[in-house]
């Protein structure tokens, strides 16, 4: 992948600010299947990175205006803002299980006893998420909590620790990937 340079990505997010079609579409051409990467290596389902992809895009189109060139290249800022969307979305989806388990009950009050009634599933998927969090080794627990749950970024977990970025990153990739494989075990075991 060719990037442009800092000149040229500064025109295009004008573009972008602008509202002009084939800037936009340009910008998701240039970074639409790296945003979904990151999301589908964050969020549980394909479904899921879908939505966020269009959400950090249309993020990215109503900011446009504020990118810089001279502070970070173009690349750097739409994972930024992609990075940050993440953790909004993961922050929500925390504190949200026990709101849908209230409304499920206030739901389930009113339906007719023949209506199927959903189990309130996301407060039992937050507390096993949080339950396999802890099973993790120190450092990718560490790691996880903080960039994910109190949004710092990896360079300053890493200052935080006083571990390397790399092993930072290491600790981050197995942890989430192992997190993946528990929850994926617990989902077949209640099948």
């Amino acid at each position: 992948m060719v990037y442009a340079t800092g000149d040229e990505e500064w025109v295009l997010m004008s573009r972008v600010a602008s509202g002009d079609e084939a800037a936009i579409s340009e910008l998701h051409d240039r970074f639409g299947a790296l945003v979904f990467k990151a999301s589908r290596q964050v969020l549980n389902s394909r479904a899921e990175a879908e939505d966020a992809s269009q959400e950090i895009f249309v993020r990215l189109w109503k900011t446009a205006d504020r990118f810089d060139p001279r502070r970070a290249r173009l690349v750097t800022w739409v994972m930024l803002i992609a990075r940050r969307h993440l953790i909004d979305r993961l922050r929500r989806k925390v504190a949200r299980p026990e709101v849908l388990g209230l409304e499920a009950e206030t739901e389930n009050t009113f339906m007719g006893s023949g209506q199927h009634q959903a189990p309130a599933v996301p407060a039992e998927s937050n507390a096993t998420l949080k339950a396999r969090i802890q099973e993790l080794p120190a450092l990718q627990r560490e790691v996880i909590e903080r960039t994910y749950l109190h949004g710092f970024t990896l360079r300053e977990v890493s200052e935080q620790l006083n571990a390397p970025l790399g092993t930072v990153k290491s600790a981050l990739s197995r942890g989430l990937a192992r997190l993946r494989e528990r929850l994926g075990d617990a989902e077949r075991h209640l099948a």
